[in-house]
Order: structure tokens, then sequence, then C-alpha cells
């Protein structure tokens, strides 16, 4: 069945579409199996039940079978994990592996999802026109969101302006991508003034607001302009060899800084980077400064607490349900698996990052020392009383074993890890930099948890907004520094400065220290590959990472064992091969795959 008709039956929407009037509501409840116009009345609540049934198009679908978050986070330089649990995706091979399928599914069949709702809800009248345009504002925010993950991920692209059942051909051609880009814009310049403010009394916690279109246009204007900037434009990452072997052992190394050209990004050339990136600053500055609601940085122990949901650094959230199988999600058992009662993982934490990137921090920074596990125990080593702890770190080992730097042994809480369990590292995929981000759900020994995952949040927008006066300067702006700076130290990581020690004193440091803040910012959240991509880096920045052996050869493989050789072809995830076999108006896949 071609994707683009699913979810609809005689003009009906199918099964998702909710009778309540918030995101948080549908948690509660069931939802309807079908619905029609007919049944959802003609008024407020009506705009309601057709809004909430897009929104959980990425619940009760997109989440639910654990292809997402994966496919948005399994492919770049930082994310490791056991060889078998990143598939092929994760290993190169993209094509035929139903994970980087799962943008084109499921956006596609989102953007459906919206073109229904939005017919029906233009035929409302028995609503309030404000509330009638909110509405309708949240589908063109959902449907700009959809095609900007989609061109990412495939480049050029089919567009729908209506839904199949409304009369839309389904054999749509490719778009250019400046045709692509020109309609997500002109769908959030348009959704802004129809969305309430977080701040109204009308808007409803869990919603996209008007300042979360104009955060994501300040992100499309960001990604348009880094990839229209020229070719050879310099970036510094620390990457290279992630471990020599001494004799049998694996040694992990740190990183090196290493300067890589940008090359230039296929599709964005024709855009001006300048003006874009102008544009960039623009949003990203009025989101900061209020002018669309009140937006703001949370304190650093607040921010990835489920009563955090809420608050307004988070701009777009999936909501998910714990124990549910349609709106529950896996993503607490992916990175950082379920436990039984006493707190030992019995499956899962899969999903972390390397120890180049664990290495980028300040020794104090929060995003480590209390963003990461550092000690946990799998139920195959209670028997033997183990466990894990990392990194092996001079602190972290002496944390682990109990004893301090002269040797003595010594008790909590000077070796907090001093409780009994024998703690040791390995360098495999069991000692890992795994994240706390996802920890904190209603049920650790549930498979289906309540983890929310952060599509789009305040500290995005403002590390968006620091690249951009970063490049529009000649210099080195003080504007990318105070607005970098505000990331860093909610995380207690030093401030970067223009003067003394660890000062910034070009405008290659800075971009590269700005880029390197949005890997440590973001991470696991969705975005380093597409940063990668964005900047013409990602072919050059993989093949930096591999292995040193004991006879100086190299290996293309992380410490994990995760191929990390990627060629041009990488460089866009294949179309679905039933899309190209039966879209009439498609005549090939991207370049490199069947």
């Amino acid at each position: 069945m071609k994707i683009n008709n699913i979810f609809i039956v005689s003009g009906f929407l199918l099964a998702g579409i909710l009778s309540f009037s918030s995101c948080n509501d549908f948690l509660a409840e069931k939802p309807y199996s079908f619905i029609g116009p007919k049944q959802l009345g003609n008024d407020n609540e009506a705009v309601n039940q057709w809004v909430t049934g897009v929104y959980s198009k990425w619940s009760n679908d997109m989440f639910r079978w654990s292809n997402f978050p994966r496919v948005l986070e399994m492919d770049c330089d930082y994310t490791t994990g056991p060889d078998w649990a990143f598939s092929n995706l994760g290993a190169g091979n993209f094509q035929g592996d139903e994970v980087s399928a799962a943008i084109w599914i499921g956006c596609y069949s989102l953007i459906n999802r919206a073109n229904v709702a939005i017919a029906n809800i233009s035929k409302i009248d028995g609503a309030t026109e404000k509330h009638k345009n909110n509405g309708l504002g949240e589908m063109y925010f959902q449907k700009a969101f959809a095609y900007f993950m989609l061109t990412k991920a495939y480049g050029e692209i089919p567009l729908f302006d209506v839904a199949i059942s409304e009369g839309a051909n389904q054999h749509q051609p490719r778009r250019p991508i400046p045709e692509v880009y020109a309609e997500i814009i002109r769908l959030l310049e348009q959704a802004i003034p129809l969305l309430y403010k977080n701040t109204d009394p009308e808007y409803q916690a869990g919603h996209v607001a008007a300042g979360t279109a104009a955060g994501l246009l300040a992100k499309v204007y960001a990604t348009m302009a880094s990839g229209a900037l020229p070719q050879g434009e310099e970036m510094i990452v620390k990457t290279g060899s992630s471990y020599r072997m001494n004799g049998t052992e694996k040694v992990l190394t740190l990183p090196v800084a290493k300067t890589f050209l940008k090359k230039q990004v296929k599709g964005y050339k024709p855009f001006d980077w300048r003006e874009n990136y102008a544009k960039a600053a623009k949003y990203a500055g009025d989101v900061m400064s209020g002018v669309y609601g009140k937006y703001e940085l949370l304190p650093y122990d607040q921010m990835w607490k489920q009563s955090s949901v809420d608050a307004s650094e988070y701009m777009f959230t999936l909501r998910a349900k714990a124990g549910d199988e349609e709106y529950g999600n896996t993503i607490h058992q992916w990175f950082c698996g379920i436990q039984n009662s006493s707190g030992i993982i019995q499956t899962g934490l899969w999903i972390g990052n390397r120890f180049h990137w664990y290495s980028l921090f300040d020794h104090r920074d929060y995003r480590i020392t209390k963003g990461v596990m550092h000690r946990w125990r799998y139920y195959y080593q209670t028997n033997g009383n183990y466990g894990f702890y990392y990194p092996k770190t001079p602190e972290y080992t002496l944390m682990a074993t109990g004893y301090d730097s002269n040797g003595n042994k010594v008790a909590e809480p000077v070796a907090p890890y001093n409780d009994g369990v024998n703690y040791i590292y390995n360098t495999t995929n069991e000692c890992l930099a795994f994240t706390t981000k996802y920890a904190d759900i209603t049920d650790k020994t549930q498979s289906r948890s309540n983890a929310f995952w952060p599509f789009l949040r305040l500290a995005d927008v403002v590390l968006v907004y620091a690249e951009a006066q970063c490049e529009l300067s000649s210099g080195v702006s003080s504007e990318a520094i105070e607005a970098l700076n505000k990331v860093r130290m909610r995380s207690n990581a030093y401030p970067a400065g223009i003067s003394g020690d660890g000062a910034i004193t070009s405008k290659v440091a800075l971009r590269s220290a700005i880029f390197e803040e949005r890997a440590k910012e973001l991470a696991l959240e969705g975005d380093r590959r597409w940063d990668l991509i964005r900047w013409g880096l990602y072919l050059d920045v993989m093949n930096s990472i591999g292995g040193i052996n004991t006879d100086g050869t190299t290996t293309t493989y992380d410490e994990a064992g995760v191929n990390k050789y990627r060629e041009n072809r990488h460089l866009l995830f294949p179309l679905p091969s039933a899309e190209v076999a039966t879209n009439k108006a498609i005549d090939g896949n991207n370049p490199g795959w069947n």
C-alpha cells in the first residue's frame, strides 16, 4: 500500500484521533478507533480533537515500534553501542533497513493526517476564530517539521498541499531542495501569527506555540545558511583513532583537534548564506527576548525530570504513557535499560556515547558528572557481586574501587561506590557514556515507558543564535560568546571568553566551539548527524574514527566495534524501495542506492 493512503478511509481520519482537549489528556484514556467529522461536533473541542489526533501520530506509531529515535541518532561520530543493536543503519548499510525507512514512512503519514485535519478544521464554523486559527497553525507547524526532517534525510522530496482523500495525486515528483525549503518557510511563517503564545490564557501545555514555530524557523534558516557557506571554510573537530592496542589490551585514546575543510552541501548552493543567517539570528533572538512568549533555560537539576516536561525550555516534545502498548515508548530501554525492583538492569542500555565525546567536557560539567551513568549492574553480574563503572579515569577508578590516591581503602562519602559491590571496567559496548537524560520515568521495570523526547528545546535555539552571530561577524562575536555561555554556565562548565585562559581568539575557534557545544548539549537528542551533514563535514569526520592495531594498521571500527566508514552515498538515506517501485513520478533512488 502506498504510504500516502495510510490513515485515510472515505475521507475520515483513522485510528488515533482523540476526543480530548490537550496533549496531556490523551495519556489518560484510549482514543476511539474510528472517528469522523459528524462525531466531532462543530466547536472549539472539535478543533482540539483534530489537532490532538495529529499529535498522537508521533506516539502511537512513529515512536511505538522503536525505529524512532534510533533512526535519528545511530549514524554519527560520537554515538555507539553493540553492533547488533545499531543494525544495518549504524554500520552504514542503509538500504533494506526498516529503521532508515522510518522517517519517510512516518513523516508522510503524519503530513497526510495533518492535511486531513486542516481540511476539516477549515470547515468548522462553530469555533472561535482565534482557536480555529491556532488549530490550523499547529497543523502547519507539524507539516513543516515533517518536511524539515524529510529533506535533511533524503534531499529532494515530494510535497503534498492536500490529503489524498481531498484530491491530491499520490504520484508526486521529488521537488528541488530550494522549493522544499520555500514550503517549510511558508508553512512556519503562516503558522506563527495564528498560534497562541505560551503566555496566552488559551494556550494548552504540551502544544506547540508561536515561539516553537519561530524557533524552528531559526533552525531552518541556520541549516540553509550553513549548507550554503562556501567550500573550504574551516572547522575544528576533536576526533581521531578511538583506541590503540597494547598487546591484547585495548587502550582508549583522547580525541585530537583536527581541522577539516567544509565541502559544498548538494542542493544548498543557491541559498544566500548571509541573508539566511541574518534571519536565523532575528528569529532566534526574538524567541530569546520574549517576542513570542516566555522561554528560559531550566536549572540543570530540573531539566530531565518528568515534572519539567511542560517547562518553557521544551518547545516541542514527544509525550508518552507508561506501560501503554500504543502510547508508551522504548526510549528508556535503549538509552537507560529496564531494571528490576533492585535496580539491576534486565535488558536494554544499548545506546551510549564514545569516550571521545566524554572527553570534550570540563571535569566539573554537570553534563558528565550528573548526565552520564557512572555505575550500573547487569543481571548477569549479580551472582559474582559485580558491576560496571565509567569512565576509567583516575577519579572514577578510585571512587569505584574504594581507594584513595595513596592506595588506602576509604569508605563513603569519600568513595561513594564502596557499597560492597566489585565495580569493574572494560572497553566493550558494556561500558559507554550512557545518558541519564531519559532516566526519570514512572516505572523503570516496564518496557513501555513515559520517557519524553525533546524535538526542539530552547538551548538549541540559543546555540543557533550563537552560530548565526558568529558567522555574520568578521571577527570574534561577543554576542555569540554570550549566547554560548548561557548554555555552558547552566551546566557548570567554564565560560568561554575573549581574553585570559581559554580565550577564543578567532572566528574559526568560535565557530568550532559552538559546533562542539551542540555535540555536548544535544547529545542523544537526534541532532549530531544532521549537524555534520549541513556543515559538509560528515564524511571526513566519520572516516577519521577508528582504531590503531599493534602493527600500526588502522581500522574503521570504533571502540565498541561499530563500523564508522562512510562514502558519498551515505550523505542521503535511500528512499524506501516500495516508494521507488510504485510512485510513477519518481524514476530512481538517491545516488549509490538501488
